[in-house]
């Protein structure tokens, strides 16, 4: 169904319901054609030990191993991969999906012809059977899309209408982006904050020209971080884990050396770089950056990006990897020019 036709029902609904049923009536005229399409419904709660779900589309995600404080953010893949934009999960049992569909049938507001077209797919008169699926009541779920709350590209393509799926069952095989361990790790992903990357330098207030600058990372602070997804109604779930296992510098120059060469860091022993310490200033610094021109009055931008990898691990025993995922910040450097004094 086209736009301009969700938008005409949508005027409609305003126009002829009444306040009792406008919350679930514009709910329904903004999921599009097939009345499942567009959901972005979120709760939290705060469980006794502290550990604070979010509920989302369907999924619940666990953030208590996330990465925490201000300056946190999420990653972006380091290839051309990114997370589902909708998916199809559990949404209705035969009572919920009845109740929720009846008020709109009854409004008319989105015609004779197509509310009866409706009925025929869930109601049927000469079959007492087919009731929104009362006779299976608590042995399965009406399934419906959702949609990813930043509303990325492909976010409508979730377009199915309701489905039945039997308790135990998997969801029919032509239903692209019904939740999976894989799919919920791949959601758990797009969750993942990471901490800021403000390299420490030394020296630290300001760097020479020609002087080989220390740069490393808090250890400390860059630890693996995960999400879990879960949806609880079928038993499935999903942790997504990033690891830090580089640190980029790039000097914000052309007239600058990195250490190494190729400005990358490898992590080593849990930590990128290593500290500057009294005594190391004739070593060569295993992560930083020379420059090679003054700043004059002003700065160069240094970027750090840590590169994090992402692997995954869920109910059934499944798990793999995800595309590695890159996060960073620019800092400013003054670089002086060396001064002598002359006799």
């Amino acid at each position: 169904m086209s736009a301009v036709r969700n938008a005409g029902r949508t005027a409609t609904v305003l126009a002829v319901v009444c306040a009792s049923l406008f919350t679930a009536q514009a709910a329904f005229a903004e999921r599009g054609k097939h009345g499942s399409h567009g959901d972005t419904d979120q709760n939290a709660n705060l469980d006794g030990d502290g550990t604070l779900s979010v509920s989302a589309g369907g999924v619940v995600f666990d953030h208590s191993k996330n990465g925490k404080g201000g300056k946190v953010g999420g990653l972006t893949s380091t290839t051309s991969w990114t997370p589902p934009p909708c998916w199809y999960a559990p949404k209705y049992t035969p009572e919920e999906l009845q109740a929720y569909l009846e008020p709109i049938w009854e409004a008319g507001s989105t015609g004779h012809e197509w509310d009866n077209e409706q009925r025929e797919k869930y109601l049927n008169p000469d079959d007492p059977e087919k009731d929104f699926n009362k006779d299976k009541s608590g042995k399965g779920y009406w399934w419906g899309s959702y949609v990813n709350k930043s509303y990325p590209p492909g976010w409508d393509s979730c377009d199915e209408d309701y489905f039945w799926v039997d308790e135990g069952e998997a969801p029919p095989a032509n239903i692209e982006n019904a939740v999976t361990p894989e799919l919920l790790a791949e959601l758990a992903y797009a969750e993942i904050r990471v901490p800021g990357t403000e390299v420490t330098l030394a020296p630290a207030q300001a760097t020479k020209v020609n002087l080989p600058t220390w740069s490393w990372l808090d250890g400390a602070e860059f630890q693996p971080v995960s999400v879990t997804a879960s949806v609880p109604e079928i038993g499935i779930y999903a942790t997504a884990t990033a690891e830090p296992v580089a640190l980029k510098i790039e000097p914000g120059t052309p007239d600058a050396e990195t250490y190494p060469a190729s400005g990358v860091c490898e992590i080593d022993n849990g930590r990128i770089g290593e500290p500057y310490a009294k005594g190391k200033a004739n070593r060569t610094p295993p992560c930083g950056v020379k420059y090679l021109r003054s700043s004059g009055d002003g700065t160069f931008p240094l970027q750090a990006t840590v590169t994090w990898e992402v692997h995954w691990t869920g109910s059934g025993g499944a798990g793999g990897d995800l595309p590695d995922g890159e996060f960073g910040a620019t800092q400013d450097v003054v670089v002086q020019e060396i001064q002598a004094v002359n006799r």
